[in-house]
């Protein structure tokens, strides 16, 4: 009798969290939560972070009966996702985020998500043609396009030099499309402003007429010289431009780096941010609440980060790695004070909060969704405008959704 009491005993302390486990279970798809959990466990001996890495740990999470204590990664903010986290009201400061990422984070005014890191569309160039720039740390899409002609050497019709052309990357061409406001976020299961998209895209056709001559002209110049990496071609004064995000101009190498400059792409007095914003959640059915809570008070302060990008740099993943998370921290005073001690080109280039735009919430399938829908349509309607026979985006997208399983 006196066994069976014990054991009822302790099954009543453990269903009312008197008992927690020790370790914390964390999902993410971000690899560098490995070395932040390592540091964490050598900071302190009460809790053990574990960390499990998938491709798409959101997904994985609506799928799966078992949920672990934390998750980070990106798609988290879909709506279908946030269901499995619990409020994190109290265990920081709001003050301490970039506010509108933050909010994004937020339903029925309590907070679900905390930002751990975003990413900044940017055109970069050689530092040798900085002088052009108006600003110094932004441009626009009417500026590269007025640069990017004047820079053009052409006889005709054959282009021995060539500032930039919309077609080169279909990443660009998105841009074009958000800063339009074709305005991509799920809605059962996505939606966009059609007319919007148009508007993009006429004008990225409009675009390459006026400075490029034609689609075929850009497919020639191609063809013949773009057989380097961008930043060779940057170097060696063949382009003016290349698209490029802020994670991949510091992922680049250093020597590379110091021969090249960049600006944040701006559109109506707001900076559109990538997509792939990473965020942190704390589950609902987790087993380890508190372990769960210390680590993220842990992670979410100035002096951790501080000392987790001195790790990351001592390790050298700095060599393949940006910021936190390969990105900039959600926490503007890490992004403001720290980044620019262990990234010095950042000095006068960190993009001021009012000006950052976050992406709309949009479904854990937007990667593939993206690549595989969205891309080649825009890449479809920039090389061919009037054909008929291009398959709309609506289509393209029931498609994907219809043979994905979705």
């Amino acid at each position: 009798m006196l066994l069976i009491f014990l054991l009822l005993l302790s099954v009543s302390f453990v269903s009312c969290g008197l008992f927690e486990p020790d370790t914390i279970i964390l999902w993410t798809d971000q690899p560098e939560f490995a070395l932040y959990a390592q540091s964490y466990n050598k900071s302190q001996n009460r809790y053990k972070v574990e960390v499990q890495y998938f491709d798409s740990p959101a997904q994985k999470l609506s799928g799966e009966d078992f949920t672990p204590d934390v998750v980070v990664g990106k798609w988290l903010k879909s709506l279908s996702i946030r269901n499995f986290f619990r409020p994190l009201d109290g265990t920081f400061n709001p003050e301490d985020f970039y506010s509108h990422l933050l909010e994004l984070g937020k339903s029925e005014e309590k907070y679900y998500l905390l930002p751990v890191s975003f990413n900044v569309p940017a055109i970069m160039f050689s530092r040798n043609n900085a002088y052009l720039m108006e600003n110094p740390w932004t441009t626009t899409l009417a500026e590269i396009q007025r640069l990017g002609k004047a820079y053009n050497i052409e006889q005709n019709g054959i282009y021995s030099r060539m500032g930039f052309s919309p077609q080169w990357d279909d990443s660009f061409l998105f841009v074009m499309a958000t800063i339009f406001g074709a305005s991509f976020r799920e809605s059962e299961p996505i939606t966009w402003n059609d007319d919007a998209l148009d508007q993009a895209l006429s004008a990225g056709t409009a675009w390459i007429h006026e400075s490029n001559t034609n689609i075929q002209s850009v497919d020639d110049f191609m063809f013949k010289y773009y057989t380097s990496l961008p930043a060779e071609q940057l170097r060696s004064g063949r382009i003016l431009f290349s698209y490029i995000t802020s994670g991949d101009f510091f992922r680049l190498p250093q020597e590379r780096r110091n021969e090249l400059d960049f600006r944040w792409i701006m559109g109506d007095k707001s900076i559109p941010l990538n997509e792939e914003t990473v965020y942190f959640g704390m589950c609902k059915k987790s087993k380890a609440k508190r372990g769960a809570t210390a680590f993220a008070q842990w992670f979410f302060r100035r002096e951790t980060q501080n000392l987790l990008m001195e790790e990351t740099t001592r390790v050298r993943l700095h060599d393949n790695h940006f910021g936190i998370a390969n990105g900039f921290s959600g926490m503007r005073s890490v992004t403001e004070q720290v980044f620019p001690i262990f990234y010095p080109g950042l000095l006068g280039h960190i993009p001021p909060e009012e000006f950052l735009s976050p992406p709309n919430i949009l479904p854990h399938t937007w990667t593939s969704l993206k690549s595989q829908a969205i891309l080649p349509y825009l890449r479809e309607r920039i090389k061919s405008p009037q054909n008929p026979d291009i398959r709309p985006l609506d289509r393209r997208i029931h498609d994907w959704y219809r043979i994905n399983g979705q």
